[in-house]
């Protein structure tokens, strides 16, 4: 995930926060709780997380939450997020 909502100024803004704690919280239990091997990749407008090794799919189906929850926050907050799901 990359950027900046745009909803508040930088350190203010709901949904920029609201977005991060959500990707975190993923990050955190695919790696932490699951044991999934994974990449996580922090910095200050962009997370990147890569599955290295998932044979459970345990990160799928965490990754498939996130997803379900981000397209229920840009609902929450449109205009200001914006979910696009790129497969690589």
């Amino acid at each position: 995930m990359t950027g900046h909502a745009g909803m508040a100024d930088y350190g203010h803004d709901i949904a920029c926060a609201s977005v991060s704690s959500a990707v975190m919280m993923a990050a955190n239990t695919i790696t932490e709780a699951f044991k999934v091997e994974a990449e996580v990749e922090v910095s200050e407008n962009e997370i990147v997380l890569r599955l290295i090794s998932d044979e459970k799919e345990y990160g799928d189906r965490v990754l498939l939450g996130l997803v379900t929850h981000l397209y229920f926050l840009s609902d929450e907050y449109q205009g200001c997020i914006r979910v696009k799901v790129i497969d690589v």
